[in-house]
């Protein structure tokens, strides 16, 4: 959808030229209001509660997640090169204490312990679990539909877009992967179960309470480099929606840096009362189920566009069309209806509040139409 939709906006763009100008606004509400900042709140609480435990003080979990929000939000609206400095640091930073694990996890490791064995705990159902585990490995593996939000600032978006996202997954599949074995080669899953950070539990016995220490260093440059990236991309489509006067006009407005500053500042208040929960694991889920709604939607628009638009430019085409976009349409219908129905009454509730929220987006969307249209009226009568 992206190569053959070559403009900067990511989804929110897609699904305007697939089913219209409305249900592209819901996605762009539904990004700014509870995806963006319900995700940057998730990772903002884990960063506060890795901060308090390192400190040895858990009452300022919740001061360190508001105050990393507004710090990142400041730093974002000083340039966009001094984000991307931000971004690039970090990534650099958290993947040397990742690699020190998984070599040292294998060399030290006793590798004794069951791999796979067993799947799930006694007593639990397989089924009912793997909903709300799937969720989790989402939530790990989301960012990658990011990349075709430049898709308009590439010059072989048909070449370079599919190389990005497939060798993107493969590497972060590997690592993902390749350190779990390497946390299992050293602890039991029962062991890991109970602790808040396994990779902080594994350096901790690889390399006594130092090391233990060091990766939660690392975690912490992980979590800001992932809270730097979120704040960079998500204030961005509110600044689009603000241009475009589908919310407030200031919202669309650029500083003297040439930053979305209004926008990232909203996005940074919203992030903060969300953060206010203190629930990381009831904001990733809010933050899942509401974009893989519109997931599937993408997903569904790979076979309209093909009927809606048979000439258009494809400069490149699913392979295995229409198994490809089939499987990936039947398990975005898995998670959302698992989500809704399957996963128990809090996980119902949760589904249920990301829909409101979301559907909050059509009066919104209204009120902001009709103030488009009378400003118009009295342009033209002036």
């Amino acid at each position: 959808v992206s190569a053959a939709i070559p403009k900067t906006g990511g989804m929110m763009v897609y699904i305007e030229e697939i089913y219209g100008k409305k249900l592209g606004f819901l996605t762009g509400w539904m990004q700014s209001v509870l995806f963006f900042p319900a995700t940057i709140a998730a990772l903002a609480v884990m960063f506060g509660q890795q901060s308090a435990g390192l400190l040895g003080n858990e009452s300022l979990s919740m001061p360190i997640a508001l105050g990393i929000i507004l710090l990142i939000s400041v730093l974002n609206n000083i340039s966009s090169k001094a984000g991307g400095m931000i971004q690039t640091v970090s990534t650099v930073g958290k993947l040397l204490p990742l690699i020190l694990i998984m070599i040292f996890g294998f060399i030290k490791g006793e590798g004794n312990n069951p791999i796979v064995q067993p799947m799930v705990a006694e007593g639990v159902n397989p089924m009912s679990i793997i909903g709300q585990l799937l969720i989790a490995v989402l939530f790990a593996y989301d960012g990658w539909i990011n990349v075709g939000a430049i898709a308009g600032e590439m010059k072989d978006p048909g070449k370079d877009l599919p190389k990005a996202i497939i060798g993107g997954l493969s590497l972060v599949m590997a690592v993902y992967v390749v350190i779990n074995l390497a946390y299992l080669w050293v602890l039991p899953a029962s062991e890991l179960a109970n602790v808040a950070s396994p990779a902080s539990a594994v350096a901790e016995h690889l390399f006594g309470p130092m090391g233990g220490k060091f990766i939660t260093v690392g975690i912490l440059i992980s979590l800001f480099g992932a809270l730097n990236g979120y704040l960079l991309t998500g204030p961005r489509i509110v600044y689009t929606l603000g241009e475009q006067k589908n919310l407030p006009a200031a919202l669309g407005k650029l500083s003297k840096n040439g930053v979305p500053a209004n926008a990232t500042l909203a996005m940074a208040v919203l992030s903060c009362l969300y953060a206010l929960s203190g629930q990381f694991n009831l904001l990733t889920d809010l933050a899942i189920f509401a974009v893989w709604a519109f997931y599937t939607l993408t997903f569904i628009g790979v076979i309209k566009l093909r009927k809606d638009q048979p000439n258009l430019h494809r400069p490149y085409r699913v392979p295995l069309y229409p198994i490809v976009p089939m499987i990936a349409i039947a398990c975005g219908v898995f998670v959302v209806v698992n989500q809704l129905f399957l996963s128990g009454m809090t996980n119902t509730m949760i589904s249920l509040g990301g829909l409101v929220i979301t559907l909050l987006g059509l009066p919104v969307y209204s009120y902001m139409n009709k103030n488009k249209a009378n400003s118009e009226a009295t342009e033209k009568a002036a």
